[in-house]
């Protein structure tokens, strides 16, 4: 990821078979699939790698439950296939995860779920227990041949109760089945992009830029962080920018020439919750439930936490998204209702973000009921723009499979064969993942003089790749953080090896520091310092990237700088409390 490396190879060679626009979980997964069949590949995010939808979905690996409602049956087994995959590849951040749904009604939503099924209605309705069967059935029926988890079951009103005294007293019964969730998702991405540059120097991979039409008809580069501009030549475009590709196709197609709207996303809100008595009463469960209105909503544990969603609102701009008051208040009523003992009080929201579903153009008045499928669509080049391959729709658990559709169409369109199948391929920290792990652990301290615990919270963080990132920290002078379990050359590792431009870069996505409402502000500070200078920034330009991230903290994801300031005599004090027990 020598971004200095990238740049001057395309300024000597400016020429690649396919750029691809895009740098959230599908664009690395096209990109992936086309660097490891031996393509010369270049990758362009104008942010930071799953910066947008990629690092807003509900953690959920999942079939889609309520697609089969819709009757995308192949969209469902696809995702069933995908995520068991997951589980497979990338065990050290997908596990299986206990989803229970409350059940108040036997045979509601019957006739409803029917003509809904036959595209006669729009409206959501509650589901009762016999239509949840149904749908359940047909969940395990499509997963049945690798078993991999358990099938579901029911308990009646009393078991329920007993189980999950805290909900909705009107409740009948409960199901539960098994999906799986992700811990890191835009880790994920970034070891699916170390997979795909350990290619060679046919892959490359750029954050911070664009590429952009110029008024000649060619194509030019442009560097975000320098202001660089220089032209570069691709037999392909693949335009994988989710929520962004009609503005996207804006900048390569002339303004009289421009392709017909291809998306109409929508968006969801979420919020990270720190009550653990809501935390330990849903006993490992993810609570997949109906609001009052028949929307789904979700919440389960969450590294700590409790993750609490979501929204599905259209949008016209993606770069307006952010989760607003009225959303907030939507999702604590939803909770209410689920469980309505439960009060969560504005302080123990550390932490909400919102992305677009980067769904097709529809005018469908129920945004449930707007497919959940992917799709490419082909745009003939024109004015000296090569053909751009649109990646349409998607779900984050079918990133692999729509990029290895994405990549057969393009590699058909270079007259390319493909060398190497990615479906039983483990990446990054999955690779040679232990049975044991402890033992694992233990064998990691041994070999490296870390204790036992700073192991551990590596092998978390890293799975196996947990082995490079404890050789760089002992190879030289190190010191821990204010706050954290993190040490100065932890961050300098991710700071070199994952192309960080940005303080957001560093401590909203190569860390899940933030998400979790573990950041301070001293630890903010610590961070600024070590990213700095490594970059060496001048006063000004740190002084200007606080700026920025504070304000991205506070607009984006509702936490203000008193918040962070407040963490730190929190984080005192609970340090003091520990040594004083200790």
């Amino acid at each position: 990821m020598n971004r200095k490396e990238i740049l001057d190879g395309l300024r000597h060679s400016p020429t690649v078979d396919v750029c691809v626009l895009g740098g959230g979980i599908n664009g690395i997964s096209v990109f992936r699939e086309l660097a490891l069949q031996g393509v010369s590949v270049l990758l362009v995010e104008k942010r930071d790698y799953c910066s947008g939808a990629s690092a807003a979905l509900s953690r959920m690996v999942h079939g889609g439950l309520r697609y089969l409602e819709n009757g995308e049956f192949s969209l469902v087994q696809e995702s069933l296939v995908e995520r068991d995959r997951l589980l497979h590849n990338a065990p050290h951040y997908v596990a299986p995860l206990p989803t229970t749904v409350p059940i108040f009604a036997t045979f509601s939503g019957l006739a409803n779920g029917v003509v809904r099924f036959l595209g006669l209605t729009r409206r959501p309705s509650r589901r009762g227990a016999v239509a949840i069967k149904a749908g359940l059935g047909i969940y395990d029926f499509l997963a049945r041949k690798r078993a991999l988890l358990p099938r579901h079951q029911f308990r009646g009103r009393k078991s329920t109760q007993k189980k999950w005294p805290a909900l909705n007293p009107a409740i009948c019964g409960s199901a539960t089945y098994h999906d799986a969730w992700v811990s890191h998702p835009e880790r994920i991405g970034i070891e699916l992009l170390r997979d795909a540059l350990s290619a060679g120097a046919n892959a490359g991979a750029l954050n911070y830029a664009t590429i952009e039409r110029a008024d000649a008809g060619e194509i030019l580069l442009h560097d975000k962080l320098s202001g660089e501009k220089f032209p570069i030549r691709s037999r392909l475009v693949i335009n994988a920018t989710g929520g962004w590709i009609d503005m996207a196709n804006g900048t390569l197609f002339p303004a009289d020439d421009r392709p017909a709207p291809l998306m109409g996303g929508t968006k969801g809100s979420h919020l990270i919750v720190d009550n653990p008595a809501l935390h330990d009463l849903l006993d490992g469960h993810m609570i997949y439930y109906e609001n009052e209105d028949g929307r789904i909503c979700i919440l389960f544990p969450y590294l700590g936490k409790v993750l609490v969603g979501s929204t599905d609102i259209r949008v016209e701009d993606p770069d307006a998204v952010r989760c607003e008051a009225e959303e907030r208040d939507y999702i604590l009523q939803s909770l209410a209702f689920v469980l309505p003992g439960v009060r969560i009080r504005p302080e123990e929201i550390v932490f909400q973000f919102a992305g677009v579903r980067p769904l097709p153009a529809s005018k469908d008045s129920f945004t449930g009921r707007i497919p959940r499928d992917h799709f490419c669509t082909l745009l003939e080049g024109r004015d000296g723009v090569p053909p751009v391959l649109c990646m349409i729709g998607g779900k984050w658990t079918t990133f692999r499979s729509f990029g290895e559709l994405a990549a057969e169409i393009a590699l058909e369109a270079l007259g390319r064969g493909r060398r190497l199948d990615t479906a039983d391929r483990a990446f990054g920290g999955g690779r040679a993942f232990p049975k044991d792990r402890s033992g694992w652990i233990r064998n990691l301290s041994k070999s490296t003089g870390l204790s036992v615990d700073r192991a551990a919270a590596l092998f978390k963080r890293y799975g196996t790749d947990a082995k490079d990132v404890a050789r760089f920290i002992m190879a030289g002078p190190d010191h821990p953080l204010p706050h954290a379990n993190y040490s100065a050359r932890e961050l300098l590792y991710l700071i070199g090896k994952e192309a960080v431009e940005h303080l957001d870069d560093l401590l909203i996505r190569r860390t899940t520091l933030a998400i979790t409402g573990e950041l301070s502000l001293a630890m903010t500070e610590a961070a600024l310092d070590l990213l700095a200078a490594e970059k060496d920034w001048p006063e000004l330009r740190k002084a200007e990237e606080r700026s920025r991230f504070l304000t991205l903290m506070r607009d984006r994801h509702g936490v203000a700088e008193a918040t962070l300031s407040a963490r730190n005599e929190q984080r005192s004090e609970l340090c003091e409390t520990t040594a004083r027990s200790g």
